[in-house]
């Protein structure tokens, strides 16, 4: 029992005591920090769950928009194609009438110039008749049967105009 009066051996039952009394609120303390940790830790791996959740939500939604942005766009093509087809038909259809309606309007151009260059030769062939008709009358009648002529034409003009 020579240890009882040993220095060290009353160091080391004091330094067991002190670690004993200090052990429990140590304890306390250094399990109470961990375990506030591990629960914040806890409630982030939950945030970052729901998170994780939402951005799932999230990307499926607009996995949807994308397709429907996607089907919407060809439905857009389509339509913008049968409009264009329909336009270029519509189109042909008002040129090749816009074309009949200008050779009818020609063909009728050209009748009319045709009619009037009719009326112009018979105007100057009646012209022509005329001054050919008074040269040979005036040739071949004298005053007498000029007069005698006249005097007939006046005398048949009533029945003429009826």
């Amino acid at each position: 029992m020579g240890f009882v009066h040993d220095a060290e051996f009353w160091f080391a039952i004091s330094v067991l005591i002190f670690v004993a009394l200090l052990w429990k609120p140590a304890k306390r303390f250094l399990i109470g920090g961990l375990d506030a940790r591990a629960a914040r830790i806890r409630e982030e791996l939950a945030a970052a769950h729901d998170l994780r959740e939402e951005a799932e939500r999230t990307l499926a939604a607009l996995r949807v928009r994308e397709r429907e942005a996607a089907a919407e766009a060809e439905q857009i093509l389509v339509h913008a194609k049968a409009e264009a087809e329909r336009i270029a038909a519509d189109s042909a259809r008002a040129m090749q009438e816009a074309l009949q309606r200008r050779q009818r309007l020609a063909e009728e151009r050209i009748a009319q110039e045709q009619a009037r260059a009719v009326a112009e030769i018979r105007a100057v062939t009646v012209d022509v008749a005329i001054a050919a008709a008074r040269q040979v009358i005036a040739a071949e009648l004298d005053e007498k049967r000029g007069a005698a002529v006249i005097d007939a034409a006046i005398a048949e003009l009533p029945n003429q105009l009826h």
